[in-house]
């Protein structure tokens, strides 16, 4: 019997890419106005650079990647967890309102960190539905 892991007829939901899809572009947007407005952000470490938020950014989204050359080997349930921790990933924005309020931030900062964290959430809760159903033998 082939692992799950490897077996073609798992096939990823074409929802989950759009969730993936999704994310991306709200990362990339969150990520791209805290490097080009790193020094308006509230209580942000000083000294962080804007090259330094781009290289996070790239180190996380390498993650999806992963994720992405893992399915496309139909490594199935390696794969949907590495895009499992790329969108739990996204929860790590939220970390900017233990620096300050919301009310402290801008109203573009507020929504590219929410965007992010909704979407991610989205992202990672679909793929563990479908680890979760390739593992009972359900995704047939």
């Amino acid at each position: 019997m082939t692992p799950a892991l490897f077996v073609p007829s798992s096939r990823v939901p074409q929802h989950v890419w759009a969730f993936a899809v999704l994310y991306f572009a709200a990362s990339l947007a969150h990520f791209s106005h805290n490097a080009e407005y790193i020094a308006f952000y509230p209580n942000m470490r000083k000294g962080l650079t804007r090259e330094q938020v781009y290289l996070v950014w790239l180190a996380i989204t390498g993650v999806g990647a992963i994720g992405f050359a893992a399915l496309r080997l139909r490594w199935t349930i390696v794969g949907a967890a590495f895009l499992l921790a790329y969108g739990a990933m996204g929860l790590d924005g939220l970390g900017h309102y233990w620096l300050a309020l919301c009310s402290e931030h801008s109203i573009a900062a507020n929504i590219t960190i929410w965007a992010e964290a909704v979407t991610g959430v989205v992202l990672a809760v679909s793929c563990g539905a479908f680890i979760a159903r390739v593992v009972r033998g359900v995704s047939r």
